[in-house]
C-alpha cells in the first residue's frame, strides 16, 4: 500500500514540464530579435533611404572606396554617373553607394541660433549624449 501512494504522487505535472522547458529558447529568440534582428532591419531601410535619396552633386563613398561626386542619376536602370576625377566619370551601381559624405547645400536656418545647436549636436559624441555632458 505504500509503495501504491509513492507512484501516485509522482505522475502529475505533465503539462507544465513544456512550457518551462520551451521558455528559455523563447526569451533567447526575444534577445536575439531585440539585440541584433530588429537594429540590422533599421540600418537597411535606412541605408535603402539614403540610396533613394541621392541627386546631382552629392559626394558618395562606394563600397570599393571611391570617392566621387555624382554628375547623374538614371533613375531607370538604378545606376549613377559618378565624377571620380576631372573629366573622369564612371558608372556606378546604387546599391555599392556605401555612405553620402557630403550632401549638396540645403536651405540654411532663418536663425544663426538653429545652425550652431545643429552643429553642436553633431560634436557630440555617444557617451555625451547618454549622460548629457559636452565632449571639450
Amino acid at each position: 500500500m505504500f509503495i501504491k501512494e509513492a507512484f501516485a504522487q509522482t505522475g502529475g505535472a505533465g503539462g507544465g514540464d513544456f512550457l518551462v522547458s520551451m521558455l528559455p529558447l523563447i526569451l533567447i529568440f526575444v534577445v536575439f530579435y531585440f539585440l541584433l534582428i530588429r537594429p540590422q532591419q533599421q540600418k537597411m531601410k535606412a541605408h535603402r533611404a539614403m540610396i533613394g535619396a541621392v541627386k546631382r552633386g552629392d559626394k558618395i563613398l562606394t563600397a570599393g572606396g571611391i570617392y566621387g561626386t555624382i554628375s547623374k542619376v538614371e533613375e531607370a536602370e538604378d545606376v549613377v554617373l559618378v565624377e571620380i576625377a576631372k573629366d573622369v566619370r564612371v558608372r556606378v551601381a546604387r546599391s555599392t553607394i556605401s555612405d553620402v559624405v557630403n550632401k549638396t547645400a540645403q536651405a540654411k536656418p532663418a536663425n544663426d541660433a538653429g545652425t550652431s545647436a545643429a552643429q553642436g549636436s553633431q560634436k557630440t559624441g555617444l557617451m555625451s549624449q547618454l549622460f548629457g555632458k559636452k565632449e571639450g
